[in-house]
């Protein structure tokens, strides 16, 4: 079954051309990050313009490097939720649209959701699209713990879990019970308004990563942030006001930051975060007794909570699984391969299907 996947609920626009929820064929992303770093963060308007666009020509080159043409598509996907409004609604009344015209398929896909099921992706060889020769690999069947951290979302999810199972779904793959979210930042959110405060270009989770390999994690004390009576919830909002007060006050009294107050900023900030969401993780696991761990989003790609992640799992014996990094940021590839187990599920989407900012998994 081969899936056309869209996605574009942010400021990536994405093609991807998927086999079975499994074997990316194509995988296509357009970025606005030059054009929104001017103003410091995504414009909703400007990038709803971009995604028009793009979108066309974007599905023409993932068809072209998949070698298919639009005949040979099974399904049509996209993300419906959640996200900027009307960047959504781009890629979703597009694909709408597409599979009306071919009589195919719809499937709407919750963005989250979506980047859990990167973790089942691989790559297929360039010379043997068409055969379905992939790399071994064993992906994560549920039920497992998900872990899921980006610029929009820090939750920590049960994929497949006992008591939806036993309500009969036959697909646990779509199935999601949330253990634990954010009151207020995601991970993502907080790591790139303290960059635009350092004065680093958007987006800033790339250069506060780079900065902190060269800080002191230990140089500036910083809360731990606890949400009273939910120990799997997260807040970063605290941390990320008393670093932002830090920083204007070394500013007003030395003139400016130096390299190094940068650097142990960005250290100290990145260790407070990561073992902020470590010590959920860790809580998570031992309450529900998984083992298997799955972590996706954006913010995977740094490579400290990467490490520090497997030295958790290592020392609890949980396999843990993480995306390749070209699949942690948004992309069309996870949205395919989560759309091929809601098509399984019978979860496909109406002519009427409207995307939402936010919503329920």
């Amino acid at each position: 079954m081969i899936i056309l996947g869209i996605e574009s609920s942010c400021d990536e626009t994405s093609a991807a051309v998927v086999r079975n929820g499994r074997e990316v064929l194509s995988n296509i992303i357009l970025s606005q990050s030059e054009t929104h770093a001017k103003y410091g963060g995504v414009v909703p308007e400007i990038a709803s313009r971009a995604h028009t666009e793009a979108i066309v020509p974007l599905c023409e080159q993932a068809l072209e490097q998949a070698g298919v043409s639009i005949s040979d598509i099974n399904i049509i996907a996209a993300t419906y939720a959640p996200g900027l409004i009307g960047a959504l609604l781009v890629g979703l009344n597009f694909a709408k649209a597409l599979a009306y015209r071919l009589n195919l398929p719809f499937v709407p896909v919750n963005h989250i959701k979506g980047h859990v099921a990167a973790a089942y992706l691989i790559q297929a060889q360039s010379d043997s699209r068409r055969a379905g020769v992939v790399t071994p690999y064993i992906e994560p069947a549920p039920p497992f713990l998900a872990f899921v951290a980006s610029g929009g979302h820090t939750s920590i999810l049960e994929v497949g879990a006992s008591e939806l199972r036993d309500a009969g779904d036959s697909v646990p793959y779509t199935q999601f019970k949330i253990l634990g979210a954010t009151r207020d930042d995601a991970i993502g959110e907080a790591f790139d308004k303290i960059a635009r405060v350092m004065g680093f270009a958007y987006p800033g989770g790339a250069e506060i990563e780079k900065q902190a390999d060269l800080g002191d994690k230990y140089a500036v004390k910083m809360p731990f942030a606890k949400v009273e009576g939910s120990e799997l919830d997260f807040s970063f909002s605290g941390v990320k006001t008393h670093v932002i007060n830090y920083i204007n006050t070394l500013t007003q009294k030395n003139g400016g930051l130096t390299e190094q107050d940068k650097r142990d900023i960005a250290a100290s900030f990145t260790e407070n975060v990561v073992q902020s969401a470590i010590s959920r993780i860790k809580r998570a696991l031992e309450k529900t007794g998984h083992k298997k761990l799955v972590c996706a989003g954006g913010v995977l790609a740094n490579s400290h909570i990467r490490a520090d992640l497997k030295n958790l799992c290592d020392d609890l014996s949980v396999n843990l699984y993480i995306p390749d990094k070209k699949y942690c940021g948004d992309n069309a590839a996870m949205i395919a391969a989560q759309a091929y187990h809601e098509h399984q599920a019978g979860n496909l989407g109406a002519l009427n299907q409207n995307a939402y900012a936010a919503c329920e998994l």
